[in-house]
């Protein structure tokens, strides 16, 4: 491994805010498998510029309709950026979902089994295909993990790997600040749980990791659901990628500044983003106000599936959308001082230049 280096400069200069720490570790690669990695991640990035969103219809939101749509837009994803989404050295892959507004704002089903179907049609065993959520009970009542009632699975074969369990989070691989967790979490009620019982002043400024999808695998896709938050402005493929991905994360939503630094901060961890393939998100359902809790009064509804590799112009767009539904509902928009996609951009991670974008359009 290299050294783990989570940002190229301090926000604290613009917003006041702590910097990243780094955590040192031991390159036990030989100088070969380091020029083939670096080889591998330049054939891999697309071409220098903003990159493309593709979107493609959807004509309802069957699981055939899905199947159709995710094909083709991997496929011309494939075309286009250069990466091929085949077995590498790991012959593994993660899928990062989001179950954690509960039945009715989670990444939909039918869309899963969608990309796992193309995975596996690209050379991916089943069991070499894993799904990484945050919290086990909600990951049951959305149907990603078996029914107590039932036992049944929607995706028997694959491993659902659950982070509040504290098993998935290495104690090499953390984000450091100096924030303590001194309050009761907002959202996120058990993210707090640490890598050990005893969590010392040290241990309770650091944030672990989940290391299957950049260690593990030979790359990850990003399967948000969008909702409205108060603390992070838009709750998203950003915040899927970062928060919902660590442990004692909780701390953070202490001031409205903490929260949006770290996302954007974490965001930028070059392991993260190097086997970080895109981001693919389905409109099927997405909330414009009261979120991230659900709440079906403030949720809209639209056949399109967006694909990218700029999670920055992905929220963007989508707060721009939450921002027409609130006014149009008679609801303020999204505070401006929640500069979590500002800073995001600072870092390198994408663009938050919507007028400037590049959208692809695919039929079915």
């Amino acid at each position: 491994m290299r050294l783990l280096l989570f940002a190229t400069f301090l926000l604290s200069s613009a917003c006041g805010l702590c910097g990243l720490w780094a955590q040192e570790v031991p390159d036990t690669r030989t100088a070969e498998q380091a020029a083939d990695a670096s080889a591998a991640q330049t054939q891999a990035v697309p071409a220098a510029g903003p990159a493309p969103i593709w979107e493609v219809a959807l004509g309802d939101f069957s699981q055939a309709s899905y199947d159709r749509a995710v094909e083709r837009v991997i496929h011309d994803f494939e075309g286009q950026s250069g990466w091929a989404l085949v077995p590498g050295e790991k012959k593994k892959v993660g899928l990062k979902i989001y179950a954690d507004s509960g039945p009715g704002m989670a990444t939909p089903v039918p869309l899963v089994r969608a990309v796992i179907a193309a995975l596996e049609r690209r050379g991916f065993a089943k069991e070499d295909i894993f799904l990484v959520g945050l919290n086990q009970l909600r990951l049951r009542m959305t149907g990603y993990l078996p029914s107590l009632a039932t036992g049944q699975s929607a995706f028997p074969g694959h491993k659902v790997y659950v982070l509040e369990s504290g098993r998935f989070y290495d104690p090499v691989w953390f984000y450091d600040s100096p924030l303590p967790q001194r309050f009761d979490p907002i959202f996120a009620e058990s993210q707090t749980r640490g890598v050990s019982a005893d969590t010392s002043p040290d241990e309770d400024r650091k944030s672990f990791l989940a290391t299957p999808l950049f260690l593990d695998a030979d790359f990850w896709i990003n399967l948000p659901v969008y909702t409205d938050h108060a603390t992070l402005g838009v709750n998203g493929a950003l915040v899927n990628a970062t928060l919902w991905n660590a442990s004692n994360t909780a701390r953070f939503f202490r001031s409205p500044a903490n929260a949006p630094a770290a996302v954007a901060e974490m965001s930028a961890i070059p392991e993260l983003r190097e086997t970080w393939a895109f981001t693919l998100v389905s409109l099927q359902h997405y909330q414009f106000i009261g979120g991230p809790f659900f709440n079906s009064l403030y949720s809209v509804s639209e056949p399109r599936l967006w694909l990218s590799r700029d999670p920055v112009m992905l929220d963007s767009l989508m707060l721009e959308r939450i921002n027409q539904w609130r006014k149009l509902s008679g609801f303020a928009p999204v505070s401006e001082e929640i500069r979590t996609l500002e800073f995001a951009e600072m870092l390198g991670v994408g663009s938050t230049e919507t007028a400037s974008a590049t959208i692809i359009k695919l039929s079915e």
